[in-house]
């Protein structure tokens, strides 16, 4: 199950909807060992396409390099799909190359209605999960 602030939720999707038509990228990084998302970082999708994204590999290693610097692990990586619903599509699987993540989808498909999705990705198999959404994380 994904435990995630309502603030995060609306920061991804306000990141999506700010992107459609393309598709929005990024990260919630968070405390290594804590599943817990708690730094926002939205990323340029390389490839500025409606069908299709790509982390610019040069910012991907910034970021990577700054949760390492601050003990930090990708909690969430998300990404939006513009046209379908928030399923990952053959791509985003063989992509998928953090077993701990969390695999965000925000389809922006409707325009009243925002479909926020959640799955673990391991070798090519996806298990959709609960999304627990929280004003505030409980200690601990």
């Amino acid at each position: 199950m994904l435990t995630v602030s309502r603030e995060i939720v609306d920061q991804i999707v306000a990141h999506a909807r700010a992107d459609h038509p393309d598709e929005a990228c990024g990260v919630v990084a968070g405390p290594i060992g804590s599943d817990r998302p708690a730094r926002f970082v939205a990323m340029e999708n390389a490839e500025r396409s409606p069908t299709f994204y790509r982390f610019d590999s040069i910012e991907q290693l910034k970021v990577w390099r700054e949760m390492d610097d601050r003990d930090e692990e990708p909690v969430v990586i998300y990404h939006s799909h513009t046209a379908t619903e928030a399923y990952p599509s053959r791509t985003d699987i063989s992509y998928a190359s953090e077993p701990n993540a969390h695999y965000v989808l925000v389809s922006t498909r409707e325009e009243d209605d925002t479909e926020f999705r959640s799955y673990r990705i391991v070798d090519g198999v996806v298990t959709e999960e609960e999304v627990r959404i929280v004003d505030v994380y409980e200690a601990g």
